[in-house]
């Protein structure tokens, strides 16, 4: 493959990992061990926030009046598209059971986790969608309790009003003002609010994201997930102006948030190039800043040969949003097998997913779209299996769980088999040896 980086990242999605487990860990323990009164002076100190934890009905009644009639809409769109496009996902499966030999019957069912813990980020932005996105897919998926935390802060009295108003507007049961590690350690714990969350979700920065690491296995997650990333395949026909503001805006996510462009033109890779300066420059404080430092450390532009070449180097970054805008856009999307979500063409971009078109914007990163998609309804259900079979069918199967089990060595488990054999055909011969 003949590829050329026209820019290279000076840092990756590993940097500063190892200093940040040593943070988060030490975290988890001192409020596992301490509990409510640890996770509070972590509030205090980190949130500035002195406030009460538990967000109480007049907490939300006072938030929703400081909402705009003209927000409040929005976010009612975009609650719309999203609770619909969940609807649909959960649509999509389904229990059955089967006869799948005479007399043995297997089958599926699905049960919703109890409670689902959801982390909405509230520190350097207000994010609402991230509200949207979690609580109200966890309540389609049929989730009894959901919690969820944000980061409180002064300035609003608690937690910003917009995102307060929008959990309320999701269906949010338990609200907790409390943000990063924190907030993950007590929706884990079960501090609060008496319920420890059988899944936490949700991004976050990278010290959430490693709470979430740490924790999983004693609790459920989302998926692995890292700052946010942005991919945009582009040929000749794209609009360098278009790639450019795409590539910007999610830049300015954080100082650690990848944009890269993967191009088979030089110069669309180019005139890209070149405008990414202007526009950065021509963002608002804290933006500015944040894009700047992403774009310098972890930007990428990398020219191909082929659309084939290009196909493979995207699914090797495997990118947590991906987008085309290409002459063949079609045959990208028979091709390309590595993404959280795929934006096809330059009439969608990512910011549309990330805020009201339908889809969960809660997606994977760091390369862990080579094994899993973003959160779903299917992220709060478990599909478990049921069997269930008559004394004749017994027959066959314990016949050959026996013979199976004593190859592998497992006497005790051939003969739960041999016993029902005996039980059910008394004075059979059966060849129970493998």
């Amino acid at each position: 493959m003949a590829t050329e980086f026209l820019k290279q990242a000076v840092k990756t999605s590993a940097t500063g990992e190892d200093e940040t487990r040593k943070i988060v860990a030490d975290m988890l323990a001192e409020i596992e061990r301490n509990g409510e009164d640890a996770a509070r002076t972590y509030g205090e100190n980190l949130d500035g926030w002195d406030g009460d934890i538990e967000v109480g009905s007049d907490a939300i009644a006072d938030a929703a009046k400081q909402v705009p009639d003209q927000l409040k809409d929005d976010l009612k769109f975009a609650y719309d598209r999203v609770r619909g496009f969940a609807e649909r996902q959960r649509a999509s499966i389904g229990e059955f059971e089967a006869e799948l030999s005479p007399g043995l019957w297997a089958g599926q069912r699905l049960i919703p986790v109890q409670t689902a813990g959801c982390y909405v980020p509230g520190g350097r932005y207000a994010h609402v969608a991230s509200a949207i996105m979690s609580i109200t897919t966890a309540k389609v998926a049929g989730v009894e309790n959901v919690i969820t935390c944000s980061a409180p802060s002064q300035k609003h009295g608690g937690i910003h009003p917009a995102i307060l108003y929008t959990m309320d507007l999701c269906g949010a049961d338990q609200i907790l003002a409390l943000g990063g590690v924190q907030g993950i350690a007590a929706m884990a714990f079960g501090l609060f609010t008496g319920n420890e969350a059988n899944i936490l979700v949700g991004p976050g920065n990278r010290f959430v994201a490693e709470a979430k690491r740490l924790l999983f296995g004693r609790v459920g997650i989302d998926l692995f997930a890292g700052p946010t990333e942005i991919l945009i395949i582009a040929d000749g026909t794209a609009d360098p102006d278009i790639v450019a503001n795409d590539l910007v805006g999610q830049a300015e996510h954080g100082p650690d948030s990848p944009a890269w462009l993967i191009s088979t033109n030089r110069k669309l890779a180019e005139d890209t190039m070149a405008r990414m300066p202007g526009l950065i420059a021509a963002l608002p404080e804290v933006q500015r800043t944040a894009a700047e430092a992403a774009w310098r450390d972890y930007g990428e532009v990398i020219l191909c040969d082929t659309n084939e070449e290009a196909a493979a180097e995207s699914d090797r970054y495997a990118p947590e949003h991906l987008e085309l805008q290409t002459n063949d856009d079609t045959w990208f999307v028979e091709r390309l097998t590595n993404y959280g979500s795929l934006f096809v063409g330059e009439e969608t971009t990512v910011a549309f997913g990330d805020k009201c078109s339908g889809t969960n914007h809660i997606l994977p990163t760091k390369g862990a779209g080579h094994y899993t998609g973003g959160l779903s309804v299917h992220k709060f259900i478990k599909i478990v299996t049921t069997q269930r079979m008559t004394q004749e069918a017994n027959e066959d199967v314990a016949a050959v769980t026996a013979r199976i089990s004593r190859l592998e060595g497992m006497e005790g488990h051939a003969r739960t088999g041999d016993v029902r054999l005996a039980k059910y055909f008394p004075g059979r011969n059966f060849n129970l040896s493998p």
